[in-house]
């Protein structure tokens, strides 16, 4: 079944509240998609009313003293669940970090929630990167070839990091993202483009000094620009079916240091045998909820070289909302009103973007590409999170404005080269 053949707006779920942890942009398009669907107001439990979901007549913000503090963030989420006493409520969470804090006090949690993520166990399996790359290779999935780095022994005067034989330039991240939300150092980033020995040298020092004990990989760089990303967003019900398979082709990616490698643009684009293999790995492993696949098509030999599962819906879920399948209807079906749904691949062709439309098209070099950008431009056919006509206050649309003009000095001074001819 595709996309298209989706009914309209559902309504009547009575007593419906969707509850969030987060206020980046992810957890506001899962607010839009909740609104669109079942016209409701979701919470959004955060430290700080950030831009994204500021000032927005679609969900209401509780706010913590301190966003980091998971206890404070458990104790909000019980007082929100006193004060919506008989009312059913779903809690999701949109970062790995804030995905952990649910699951590790889920005996809290479930008795007033549904909570729609993995077992800890799994969670611990898969979202380790190191981990991942060993369980889909079993599942017969390509991966960029990993070393793994870990700091476990790293107070130890001894200890010295593993050599690497990765030919350079070669990519480093933590294996889990969570054990590095709270590490610090001059030059932390979310993924390393590393050059030369010296540089990998340099990092494991700094790693080292900074206290951080975890795993990190070493991968090797797989050829290609922000185009040869690929996107995958799944859902797998409680019975194990995987009633939505979704995927796009990224466009444009971050080039923040904190943002590296977020997808700022996309087409969604149905590319069924990366998605036969998604489903390959979710039934291999016996998921369940919400996944987000990063996925790299190798130009050297075409295939899907699988990089991560992230157990979430991810910060880009608009996408699969803007061409047609809204992703809370199959999780509302499920875990809410316990109704199987007849599976859904998304075929319905939507540009998602964050980006203004010239400052995307300046990077898109690709032609036959770049007309297809410029053919849903003009069809009409683009979806920008943000941008919701029931939720078009002045304030929002001011800050939709800024973001945009924040992006183009972004990409100024992270990634300036200029390089087609614009729109």
């Amino acid at each position: 079944m595709s996309a298209s053949d989706t009914t309209p707006a559902a309504t009547g779920v009575d007593g419906l509240q969707p509850v969030m942890l987060g206020a980046d942009i992810g957890v506001y398009a899962l607010a839009r998609a909740f609104h669109e669907q079942y016209g409701v107001r979701s919470i959004v439990v955060s430290g700080a009313a950030l831009g994204p979901v500021a000032h927005s007549r679609i969900l209401d913000n509780v706010l913590v003293e301190d966003g980091h503090d998971p206890r404070q963030l458990v104790d909000a989420l019980l007082r929100v669940a006193r004060e919506q006493a008989g009312r059913r409520l779903v809690l999701l969470a949109n970062s790995d970090w804030l995905v952990r804090v649910v699951v590790q006090h889920r005996a809290e949690l479930e008795p007033h929630y549904v909570v729609p993520f993995l077992s800890e166990e799994l969670l611990d399996r898969l979202s380790d990167k190191a981990t991942f790359s060993e369980i889909a290779t079993d599942l017969g999935l390509a991966v960029p070839r990993t070393i793994v780095q870990d700091f476990a022994l790293a107070d130890d005067p001894a200890w010295a990091p593993v050599p690497v034989d990765v030919g350079y330039p070669l990519i480093a991240k933590a294996a889990s993202s969570a054990d590095y939300q709270d590490v610090t150092f001059p030059g932390k980033k979310k993924v390393f483009e590393i050059s030369t020995p010296d540089e990998l040298d340099a990092l494991w020092a700094s790693l080292r000094a900074a206290g951080f004990r975890g795993r990190f990989v070493v991968q090797e760089m797989i050829p290609g620009d922000d185009t040869q990303m690929r996107s995958i967003t799944a859902y797998v019900d409680g019975r194990g079916s995987i009633t939505l398979l979704c995927s796009a082709h990224v466009l444009l990616e971050e080039h923040t240091p904190s943002g590296l490698g977020n997808p700022a643009a996309m087409v969604v684009t149905r590319e069924d045998a990366m998605l036969e293999q998604a489903a390959t790995f979710l039934r291999g492993v016996g998921y369940v909820g919400f996944a987000n696949f990063d996925v790299k098509v190798d130009p050297r030999d075409g295939a899907f070289r699988f990089f991560e599962v992230n157990p979430r819906i991810g910060r880009n879920n608009y996408y699969v909302t803007a061409a047609g399948a809204n992703p809370t209807r199959f999780l509302v079906e499920d875990r809410v009103l316990d109704r199987a749904v007849e599976p859904v691949v998304v075929d319905t062709e939507v540009l998602y973007s964050i980006l203004p439309h010239r400052l995307l098209l300046t990077y898109v070099l690709d032609p036959a590409l770049a007309g297809k950008v410029r053919g849903l431009i003009r069809a009409g056919r683009v979806a920008h999170p943000l941008r919701y006509a029931r939720d078009a206050g002045p304030r929002r649309r001011w800050y939709a404005f800024a973001a945009a003009l924040n992006q183009v000095r972004k990409f100024r001074r992270y990634y300036p080269e200029v390089t087609s001819t614009g729109f």
